[in-house]
């Protein structure tokens, strides 16, 4: 007959933990581990290789100030080239060889919608990713948490702006015709709608289209007064400059993907509009905190951040403040409750104030204008919200 051995409270308690960090993938007494899925090497790497390394910087000052609760943050980066095949190989590796905690600004619309049913049937939560497609926390789940603005919400900003007062008349978009671009459309058609007016012309290109004479002389012919662009960085840059060309100096608006330094530098390119949503990290910024981001990132990684460098420290710093409130108890149960108690949030780079809840998965809807001035740019409005 075997033994009955009574515990007593205190080792209940250290029962309770051992068993809880047995339990929860990816935590251990030392360790959190983290996977981000991203572009190392496509078309879109130059977001990926800057967010990842200013992930992993904001990572490792915490590690090197002790980690969080006795552990130190470990990230696995996997390079998925932009590619939705392999983005699902590499979520599949993360999710069930590696056994993340949780994701940390993975990149690209339809590759995170490729990874979710897996990833949040495994318990994996989705953490600040790089796409603004409101599917990144529609339909509603507690593991999915996003911190800015939606291209729809941005573009709908966009156009309450132009109409109400700039007096614009004649909206038109011009989209790439993929998940990204039809974001913009729906924006678009929402906010008209709601405004009382009609889009007045509408054109959808590949993404790897070149030649742009067409669609801009459509849109011409239509009498559009200003043009909300569903375009990211060259088939941004292709239609403005097309455009300029031909003479004609229509105002075209993009969202947050045609906010890029890539962009406001190009030639010919001064005069674009843009909604932004944090600043734009320029070496001359006044912001100490920003110039001392800048500087530190240059010394570790020998090359000037961007805005992905900028948005990969802000889903690093909200991961580590709901990582530090979620105690030494870390379950996804205790940083899920610890992600919905963040009020207040600001980041160092100027973004909206970021609020969450028991039923909030979208931190902020909140973007500004911004224009291209001399190759800069250059902030215009305070935040918008439709």
């Amino acid at each position: 007959m075997g033994r009955i051995v009574w515990l007593g409270a205190a080792a209940l308690a250290v029962a309770a933990v051992v068993g809880a960090e047995a339990q929860t993938r990816g935590v251990s007494k030392g360790e959190i581990l983290l996977g981000m899925h991203t572009d190392l090497s496509g078309p879109a790497a130059t977001y990926g290789v800057s967010s990842s390394n200013a992930v992993r910087m904001r990572f490792d000052e915490v590690n090197a100030s002790g980690g969080i609760h006795g552990r130190k943050i470990r990230l696995i980066v996997e390079d998925q080239a932009y590619q939705v095949p392999k983005a699902v190989q590499a979520c599949n590796k993360l999710i069930n060889r590696d056994k993340v905690f949780a994701f940390v600004a993975p990149l690209g619309t339809p590759m995170n919608n490729a990874c979710f049913k897996d990833q949040l049937a495994a318990g994996v939560p989705n953490l600040f990713p790089l796409s603004a497609a409101r599917s990144m926390y529609e339909p509603f789940h507690r593991l999915k948490f996003y911190g800015a603005a939606s291209y729809v919400d941005q573009i709908r900003s966009a156009i309450d702006y132009f109409v109400k007062t700039q007096g614009k008349k004649a909206v038109c978009v011009m989209y790439q015709d993929t998940d990204f671009g039809k974001e913009i459309l729906e924006g678009a058609e929402l906010q008209t709608r709601k405004l009382g007016i009609k889009l007045a012309e509408v054109t959808a290109h590949k993404p790897t289209d070149q030649d742009f004479t067409a669609p801009i002389t459509k849109l011409r012919g239509a009498g559009c007064d200003v043009i909300m662009l569903g375009t990211i960085v060259r088939d941004t840059i292709v239609p403005y400059t097309t455009a300029r060309k031909m003479g004609w100096n229509v105002d075209f608006v993009g969202s947050a993907a045609s906010y890029d330094f890539v962009v406001g530098s190009a030639q010919g390119m001064d005069g674009l509009y843009a909604m932004g949503l944090t600043e734009m990290p320029y070496p001359d910024s006044q912001s100490a905190l920003i110039r001392g981001f800048l500087e530190k990132y240059k010394a570790t990684y020998k090359i000037d951040p961007n805005i992905g460098a900028v948005y990969g420290h802000v889903a690093a710093d909200l991961t580590v403040t709901a990582l530090d409130r979620a105690g030494p108890n870390l379950t996804t149960d205790s940083f899920v409750k610890a992600m919905e108690s963040v009020r207040g949030y600001r980041d160092i780079f100027n973004g909206p104030e970021i609020n969450f809840g028991p039923n909030i998965r979208q931190g902020a809807n909140s973007s500004f204008l911004a224009v291209v001035k001399n190759g800069r740019w250059t902030r215009v409005t305070e935040p918008l919200a439709f």
